[in-house]
């Protein structure tokens, strides 16, 4: 199997090495998730043409590369993938196709002291860094940099474009601290699947708790369960969130394990984590699927 994954990845680095071609003229970017597509779209506009690896509902910690993405990958101008290991499958790949065109880690233009440790991965940090505006702000900036170093004869409107983004994601932030002090703070309790809300938590807060660590990848186990459980007792939580991307499974879990102990819990509604809405629809965007969450939250809990 180890072999198979050198072959495929040595010979999309081969048929990387050929003269990329521009369809209608335009750069062609391909980023691995629809956060960093929408990003994408809203600083380039319709001068490029732009696709996502995944889609709706996919969990990244566990996505795997197809034939069809690779080919994706080598007709692309341009790679946009968040980094820090959040493609975890896909990250040799991408890091190896750096070395024959462009590729940008986004997530990784973010300043370390305002990373965050993954508990339980030795020297590694948290990637979910779109639950904070302020650092999802820096790896927007990145992405405008690499249009404007594939692109440099629009400059001027992926920067007004980058500009315009700004503050519609400065609005965004002022908005979510608004209407997460509606919530009592002793009430300021997430509880979810995976721990993809640490930022979020930071930036805005409230206390997160979390079955699973930053990947989906680590399994929970029964004192994983029993500890969320006592803690939601102790708490006198009202509501705990599914995760779109991620499995029901660990969270039903805990409803009923507090049920079996006197305590009802209710499910307050889906989150997205990893992945966003369809496409055409207000949850299909960053702004939109970070607004859908904070009613979720707020309205659950308050």
């Amino acid at each position: 199997m180890r072999l198979l994954s050198l072959f495929i990845i040595s010979s999309i680095i081969l048929l990387g090495c050929k003269k990329q071609e521009k369809p209608n003229g335009k750069p062609h970017v391909v980023a691995t998730t629809g956060m960093l597509y929408d990003a994408v779209v809203n600083i380039a506009g319709d001068k490029v043409t732009a696709e996502a690896i995944m889609g709706p509902g996919v969990d990244p910690h566990l996505y795997k590369a197809t034939q069809g993405d690779l080919a994706k990958f080598n007709k692309a101008n341009l790679i946009v993938y968040n980094g820090i290991l959040l493609e975890g499958k896909m990250s040799e790949i991408l890091k190896k196709l750096g070395r024959q065109k462009p590729v940008v880690a986004a997530a990784e233009s973010v300043p370390k002291e305002m990373l965050k440790s993954a508990i339980g991965y030795e020297d590694a940090f948290d990637p979910h860094i779109w639950f904070d505006v302020k650092r999802w702000k820096y790896a927007v900036k990145a992405i405008s940099h690499a249009l404007i170093k594939l692109d440099s004869s629009n400059q001027q409107f992926y920067e007004k474009n980058t500009q315009s983004y700004f503050n519609k994601l400065d609005s965004l932030d002022a908005y979510v601290k608004s209407r997460i002090s509606e919530i009592p703070e002793k009430q300021r309790i997430l509880v979810t699947a995976h721990d993809a809300f640490v930022y979020f938590g930071d930036a805005y807060d409230i206390q997160v708790e979390a079955l699973q660590g930053i990947s989906t990848v680590a399994d929970f186990g029964l004192k994983d369960i029993a500890e969320i459980i006592d803690l939601i007792i102790e708490n006198d939580v009202k509501a705990i969130f599914v995760e779109t991307s991620v499995s029901e499974k660990s969270i039903n879990a805990v409803v009923t394990g507090c049920k079996e102990k006197g305590h009802d819990v209710k499910i307050g509604g889906y989150l997205y984590s990893d992945a966003m809405g369809e496409l055409g629809t207000e949850e299909g965007t960053y702004i939109g699927m970070f607004r859908s969450n904070v009613e979720t939250i707020v309205n659950a809990l308050k």
